[in-house]
């Protein structure tokens, strides 16, 4: 499972240090898309493939769908960890987040997200604001037992 926050710096070939407790869980390879938030999403190989596979069994004349596939398969890219911990973001990949010379790696359970600082801290702010929280996820059911 990924969690926690992490703040690394890309090098100078572009190239992200992913947080050594992720490593393991990427042995497979990963993929490196858009997320829906001004944000990237690192997904292992295993569970790009369910959403592979998901997204086959919607309706290609339903324009959102093709808008959804759209955006997942077209700014998709395959990322290896090296043998340093890294990973190479793509240029394009970027340029959609800001990312300049550093990063907020950010677990989220079965997959985690790379933002710009400032970009997170506009997320931060969000997430500490209480009051919106209880109102915006009452409708979420969060029992333990």
């Amino acid at each position: 499972m990924f969690l926690g926050q992490y703040h690394h710096n890309l090098d100078s070939k572009n190239r992200l240090t992913i947080p050594s407790r992720f490593r393991e869980l990427l042995a497979d390879g990963a993929y490196v898309m858009q997320g829906f938030d001004r944000n990237l999403m690192v997904l292992t190989a295993s569970a790009f493939a369910k959403i592979y596979q998901r997204s086959n069994l919607m309706s290609l004349t339903d324009p959102i769908t093709r808008l959804l596939k759209r955006l997942i398969f077209s700014t998709a890219s395959h990322v290896d960890v090296d043998n340093a911990g890294r990973i190479l973001i793509p240029e394009f990949l970027r340029q959609v987040i800001d990312l300049q010379s550093e990063a907020v790696v950010v677990g989220v359970g079965d997959y985690f997200e790379i933002w710009s600082p400032d970009l997170w801290t506009e997320q931060i702010n969000q997430l500490q604001d209480a009051e919106a929280n209880a109102q915006r996820f009452a409708a979420l059911d969060m029992s333990t037992g």
